[in-house]
């Protein structure tokens, strides 16, 4: 009728879409957990679903663009996937067996500052304390630091504790405790956990950038990842997983926890969050990023009953701070170097402008990745 949408309503209705979407897989892989899936199996399956989702457009979108495969290439594709997809989400499910969907996506809120840090130690980063945009990130680094240890450390008195549905509407449910809450397990632990699993997605993405330098084919590269993460996740079955049981599917709710996660939360999710990046930016979809927590407090609230601690609540919002602040100094330091490349002379204003695309890719990094994660 005439009536269209412009790409910038566009973009914040994607990313609105996004953060639900992921929201979501927080909230179904907890109800997963709670149903007894497998901490094996889930993984197993929702990587075989992700990769036959990407097979196809990795194959016939990227042709002309991907390098011929090599040991050397394939070797460093199974080391991406051992870090970004067996520990990263192993360490994931344990984590989040152990705690709440909530406080999960609260820690995943320091993944771009432990990127930054971890870029520094490797001296792919530089920090220059003399400006603003460095004092920033070094101090954003620190709150998520200091965020994600409160959360560890402390849990602290219950806050809201709400009354689970599945308890309001069957009298035989209120022998049960509350679903989305870890009554029972090791808090502590389970923080730990989730903290190795944003190491490994930290790591995963800092030793991504050069292998994308040299094989371009991003959707490739993430599929050969699925399919070896595949691999390394039926090995660790081997070992930890003999029950055959374990690999049924028992009910409905199981099955769409499995399509959920392998289609929605990492297919889906990843050709969505490419679109936003290649239009809105980097910082764009980064600002983003704490709305999906509170989506998720509101879910699991409603959904499994997950109740709310000090602890929790008080790291989570230094955790977004200091996101807040290393996005912020991040997006002044591409403002530097922008106005730095526009007094060079025009001898220079070829590298300034590699300095500048090199700054932007570091930003687009932590970002880029959260949805690839998802899709390995």
């Amino acid at each position: 009728m005439g009536f269209a949408i412009s790409e910038k309503l566009q973009l914040h209705l994607a990313m609105l879409a996004l953060q639900f979407g992921y929201a979501g897989f927080h909230v179904v892989s907890r109800a997963a957990l709670n149903m007894g899936i497998s901490k094996i199996v889930f993984p197993v399956y929702r990587n075989i679903l992700a990769l036959l989702l990407l097979l196809p457009f990795a194959y016939f979108l990227e042709k002309k663009e991907r390098p011929p495969p090599t040991w050397s290439y394939m070797f460093q594709f199974f080391m991406l996937a051992v870090i970004g997809i067996t520990a990263n989400q192993g360490f994931y499910l344990l984590g989040l067996d152990h705690t709440s969907p909530t406080f999960a996506s609260a820690i995943q809120n320091s993944v771009p500052a432990i990127t930054f840090l971890m870029a520094v130690v490797l001296r792919i980063e530089t920090v220059r304390m003399n400006r603003k945009d460095g004092i920033a990130k070094v101090c954003g680094t620190l709150l998520c630091v200091a965020g994600a240890s409160v959360i560890t450390l402390y849990k602290g008195p219950t806050i809201y504790s709400p009354i689970p549905p599945l308890q309001r509407t069957s009298p035989m449910m209120l022998q049960l405790p509350a679903l989305g809450d870890a009554k029972g397990k090791n808090w502590t632990l389970g923080c730990i956990f989730l903290i190795g699993h944003c190491l490994s997605w930290a790591a995963w993405l800092v030793l991504q950038a050069p292998i994308l330098k040299k094989y371009p084919a991003r959707l490739s590269v993430t599929s050969y990842q699925c399919f070896f993460g595949v691999i390394q996740f039926l090995i660790i079955a081997a070992f930890c997983e003999r029950d055959p049981q374990a690999w049924l599917v028992h009910s409905g709710a199981e099955l769409f926890s499995v399509f959920y996660a392998g289609v929605v939360a990492s297919g889906i999710a990843f050709a969505v969050q490419i679109w936003c990046i290649d239009r809105g930016g980097p910082v764009f979809v980064a600002v983003y990023q704490p709305v999906q927590t509170l989506v998720v407090a509101i879910m699991a609230s409603v959904a499994l009953g997950e109740e709310f601690y000090l602890g929790g609540i008080i790291g989570a919002v230094l955790i977004i701070a200091g996101l807040y602040f290393v996005l912020w100094g991040k997006n002044e330091e591409s403002k530097f170097a922008k106005a730095a490349a526009v007094i060079q002379s025009p001898a220079a204003d070829h590298v300034n402008n590699r300095t500048a695309s090199h700054i932007k890719s570091t930003l687009a990094q932590p970002l880029l990745a959260q949805s690839t994660e998802n899709a390995g």
